[in-house]
């Protein structure tokens, strides 16, 4: 399955590189969506989305045909996901509400979902095994939950092909998998972490994915400008995600697990 999100052409190069971004990970969320209304004998589902800004997955899965609850603390993207959810159509299928994963079950509920979208959130909040544990328990048993994060091998790989190598090394060597003091994101993880806190919380792993293995370390301009280049890379990063060697230097790992129970 390809990225769902309203086909845009040629509009902009950043528009064209969407599905480089989210290609892999579309393709597993597919199946886990059929897997999952097979056995709940209904095809739409309740799907919660815990830090999903402004629904760059949220929208795209209600278009699908399924009820989606977004919790994110700024007001500001939740603006926006409640404009671009009108925009497509889709704002009787999208609700947001303002929150965090900390406090889930003041806007959520407890137990009540089919599928729970875990994107970008274990890297800034301060007790990935605690947030994770309450992004399982508003899972039904047997529902999906699928986790998105940054990897460590990336940071890394990224840091030395840019001449930075002590910063790659520092990269490798910290408990934390940040390059520096000026490092942006928080924590990184490696796959060995990620399934070990899924463990932990309950959820018998499916697949690990390695996502944007190739597509940040390919010149922008010969992605946009050589003709077919997209889609080579598009299908290169497709037939390397589930390799071990190139999960390992990955920009972000994505787990797909399912409740125990």
């Amino acid at each position: 399955m390809s990225d769902p999100s309203p086909a845009v052409g040629a509009e902009s190069p950043s528009s064209r590189r969407g599905p480089l971004r989210t290609g892999v990970v579309w393709e597993v969320l597919d199946g886990a969506f059929a897997r999952r209304a097979q056995a709940a004998g209904r095809a739409s589902l309740d799907v919660l989305d815990t830090g999903g800004g402004t629904g760059n997955f949220a929208v795209p899965v209600a278009r699908l045909g399924h009820r989606v609850t977004v919790v994110d603390p700024s007001p500001n993207a939740l603006f926006a996901l409640e404009r671009r959810a009108a925009e497509a159509g889709v704002a009787d299928r999208v609700r947001g509400v303002q929150g965090d994963v900390n406090g889930l079950f003041d806007v959520a509920e407890r137990g009540g979902y089919d599928a729970v979208l875990c994107h970008g959130v274990l890297e800034y909040v301060d007790d990935p095994a605690g947030g994770l544990r309450k992004a399982v328990e508003a899972l039904r048993p047997g529902g999906a939950l699928s986790l998105l994060t940054a990897g460590v091998g990336g940071a890394v790989l990224a840091r030395a092909l840019a001449g930075h190598f002590e910063e790659a090394r520092q990269a490798l060597t910290d408990p934390e998998g940040r390059w520096g003091a000026g490092d942006a994101v928080p924590r990184r993880f490696t796959v060995e972490q990620l399934t070990g806190l899924a463990g932990q919380a309950g959820l018998a792993v499916e697949s690990v994915h390695g996502v944007r293995v190739f597509a940040d370390l390919v010149p922008g301009g010969l992605v946009d400008n050589e003709p077919g280049a997209l889609e080579a890379l598009l299908a290169l990063e497709e037939a390397a995600a589930s390799l071990p060697a190139f999960k390992a230097v990955a920009t972000q790992l994505h787990v797909l697990a399912v409740k125990r129970g």
